[in-house]
Formats: C-alpha cells, structure tokens, sequence
C-alpha cells in the first residue's frame, strides 16, 4: 500500500494540536476554578433592598467576603415581579463572576408572565438552595385593631373588601400567598402590587396599606420590634423564632401551605468546575454557625440540597404554582 508520508506528517500535526488545544482549555478550566474568586463577584438581587431576598443576600456577602477576601457586591435590580434582574442576570457573561439569588417568586412567574425573556429552566444552572422560610400573615396593629388570628378572621368578615394587602409585586408568593388564603377562606382583600417587599413593608408600617402574606425573613425584625403583629404562620408547625404565632393547620387551614424559598443560580454555561467550586464555597458558608444563627432568626431553615435536588424542586414548584394560579384566577394588576 502506498502511503503519502506528507499526509501523514500534517495530520499527525493536526492531531497533536488538537489534543495540546484540548489539554490547554482543560487546564485553563481548571485554574480559572481553583482561582475563583479571584475578583469580586456580582449578586443580582431582583428586588429592591430591605425584602425577603435582601434579608438573605447581605449575610451571606458578608461571610463570603470574610472567607475568601474578595467582595460579593449586592446588585439591587428590582421590577415586574423579580422578573427584570432575572433577566438581566440570565445574559450575564457564563463565568462564574454574575451569580443570581432567586426565590419562590421566579417558579410562579412563567405562569403570570406569558412572555418572559429568559426561562429559569433552561437559562440557568441551579447552584444551591439557601433557605426556606414560612409565610406569615402580619398586619399593621393600629390599621387593624385584633389581637390574634380568630378575631382578625370575624373582624374581615364584618368588613368585606374594606382590607388592602401588599406584595413584592404582581405574580410574586405574597400576591400568590394572598389570593391562595382569600380562596381558603372565602374572604376578600384587595391587592396592592409594589416593586419589592421592602417598600411593601415600609408602607404596611407607615399604615398605608392594612396587611401582607409575607416571608417571615423580611417580616422578622418588625415584628420582634412590635411594628407590626403576627397573626399566623403557613404549614403544619410552629416556627421556632416565633413560638407564640400560630400555625395554618392550628386555625382551621390545613392546606394553607406557602413557603418562601431562596436560592442561587448562575447563567447557563458557567463551566461546571467553576460551578463545583461555587456550591463548595456556599455551601461552607450556609453551614457555618454564623449564617445559620442568622438564619434562625429569620425563621428560616438551611436548604441545602445538590444541584440535582434544587432542580428538581424548581421544576416541581413551577408546576405546582402553575396549578394554584390556575385555581385562584390570579392576573397581573
């Protein structure tokens, strides 16, 4: 057999420059993950400071700050829902230097907002679950004179559609955790969408509007500060932080089961060594005395979970508030 020794010398060139080309991107792979981070990292919160989100995010960029000397710079982008700074965070460079903390509110969005621009599916790698926290009902004392949950339950019903609630937006768990309890007990309230939870907040304490279905995160340090009462907490149990509130399944609903979760994501694409050593560093951080403390007395639970699990969850929560949206009539105010 005749054979063309030139032929053969170029493509064993080629060969050999396609494995050191490989070999290459394999290493630089791997020091961009074992150096990560190696400059400040950016936060996308979707909402505007002083929410549930925030009350998460900041301790968490303070320990991280503190374990690895580099900045975890919190990047407020509130609006429509948490949906705009989903949006922006889902076309960030894949590097692992845009991270994105989401919530309950972006598995309930794709049934409120037909035209999103980004999929929290499939525009995203699921990183860690950071906390979950209960739903708690609080109303401003002075704008609703009760002192617990039976006496706010007849108080409404003497006053049908007199009462307003807040949320952090159209679509969000305190809009979808308001309708879901007017659905449950055949009462009505009027919605008042804002741009985030804090600014919710500040206007249930300033007595502007009466009430919210909110995450006991935010709620938390008002309520222990007499600001604004709690009058009951979702789920089945009691919450440790506040033992004396009671619990849906206490007052007659057993089904009012909300839960406010927090987690983190990278866009699609980060390499999935640099996404290993993320989750790694997080998750030291999440178990840490420090956070756990401070989740605690959030009323939050660790998350936890692989990345497998968070996916999983995320998918199972979409469906599941595709149906309570569904049920509810919910529609963007």
């Amino acid at each position: 057999m005749n054979r063309n020794p030139s032929r053969i010398q170029r493509r064993d060139v080629l060969l050999g420059a396609a494995a050191a080309g490989l070999g290459l991107a394999s290493g630089s792979s791997w020091a961009q993950a074992s150096a990560w981070p190696a400059k400040p990292v950016n936060l996308v919160v979707p909402f505007p400071a002083g929410g549930g989100t925030d009350a998460f995010a900041r301790p968490l960029a303070a320990q991280f700050s503190k374990a690895t000397g580099k900045t975890l710079v919190i990047d407020n982008r509130g609006g429509a829902g948490g949906t705009v700074g989903a949006s922006f965070a889902s076309k960030a460079a894949p590097d692992g230097y845009t991270l994105f903390m989401g919530a309950v509110h972006h598995a309930i969005a794709p049934s409120m907002y037909p035209k999103l621009d980004y999929d929290i599916e499939k525009d995203f790698v699921p990183l860690f679950l950071l906390a979950n926290v209960p739903q708690v009902v609080v109303v401003n004392p002075k704008a609703v004179p009760v002192n617990n949950f039976q006496q706010f339950m007849d108080y409404v019903k003497r006053n049908p559609a007199k009462l307003n609630y807040g949320s952090a937006g159209a679509g969000t768990s305190h809009h979808l955790a308001g309708e879901l309890f007017k659905q449950q007990t055949g009462t009505f309230i009027t919605h008042i969408p804002y741009r985030g939870a804090g600014p919710a907040l500040q206007d249930l304490i300033g007595g502007q509007v009466d009430m919210m279905f909110d995450g006991l995160g935010s709620s938390a340090a008002h309520i222990k500060a007499g600001r604004i009462k709690a009058l009951m907490v979702s789920g089945a149990k009691r919450n440790a932080a506040f033992p004396d509130v009671p619990c849906a399944a206490e007052v007659g609903l057993p089904d009012y089961t909300v839960t406010t979760w927090y987690g983190l994501w990278a866009p699609k694409g980060t390499p999935a060594d640099v996404q290993a050593r993320i989750v790694d560093e997080v998750r030291k951080l999440g178990s840490a005395d420090e956070l756990k403390a401070i989740w605690a007395n959030n009323g939050a639970e660790y998350g936890g979970m692989t990345q497998q699990q968070f996916a999983g969850m995320v998918s199972s929560e979409v469906k599941r508030w595709a149906a309570v949206v569904k049920a509810s009539g919910a529609k963007l105010d």
